[in-house]
């Protein structure tokens, strides 16, 4: 079943009210859109499981950014166009899919 997993290197800007979004928040973000779009993230194991994924760096509170780097592990293989499509149609005003590739 390892074989099916992929990974995207994700680049998107943060801008507008989003802004004001906490790194921790960012991340819950991207989990739920992802839930929502059914984007099987891979979890990770444990007492409470996480979906695997990482933002590069945390902005501080309040700064704008047109290129965020985010790493996501995915459990079924998909396109690149299809990861982006399902996640930016979940995600709120302010943060924008810009660039995607697979990595693995």
């Amino acid at each position: 079943m390892e074989t099916d997993r992929q990974v995207f290197k994700v680049i998107f800007a943060k801008k507008g009210q989003m802004k004001y979004i906490s790194h921790l928040d960012l991340l819950r973000l991207f989990g739920r859109a992802a839930r929502r779009a059914g984007i099987p993230l891979i979890l990770s194991k444990g007492f409470s499981p996480r979906p695997k994924m990482s933002l590069k760096r945390a902005l501080k509170l309040g700064l704008e950014s047109e290129a965020e780097e985010g790493i996501f592990q995915v459990a079924a293989p998909m396109t690149a166009e299809d990861f982006r499509d399902r996640l930016q149609a979940q995600l709120p005003e302010g943060i924008t899919i810009k660039n995607i590739e697979v990595i693995t």
